[in-house]
């Protein structure tokens, strides 16, 4: 099982509105890739949100052929529209990850 992992820091003035456009078109998009199995959708407790909530969207795949594909040929153009919405309203860090078990 591989994980790709984004942690985002958003900005206090639109993380409602972003918060609906993940759920309702960008995590919608990204699955209908049919690169990923599932996601998941937390917000990080116990962090400093004078700047903004802190939130991580996980998508899970059976193999990092999937992934790989997914950042080639499908990352690219979801980046470019997420910054030209949000500009630099929010940061990303993305890992991807291996489960071990």
């Amino acid at each position: 099982m591989f994980v790709y992992n984004i942690t985002f820091k958003v900005d206090q003035q639109i993380f409602e509105e972003w918060l609906q456009w993940q759920l309702n078109e960008h995590i919608p998009e990204v699955m209908s890739t049919n690169l990923f199995s599932d996601f998941k959708f937390f917000q990080l407790l116990d962090q400093n949100d004078e700047d903004g909530p802190t939130y991580v969207i996980q998508y899970f795949t059976d193999n990092k052929i999937n992934y790989d594909q997914y950042i080639k040929f499908h990352a690219p153009s979801l980046i470019e529209k997420s910054i030209k919405k949000w500009g630099n309203k929010f940061m990303a860090f993305k890992t991807i990850m291996k489960s071990v078990q």
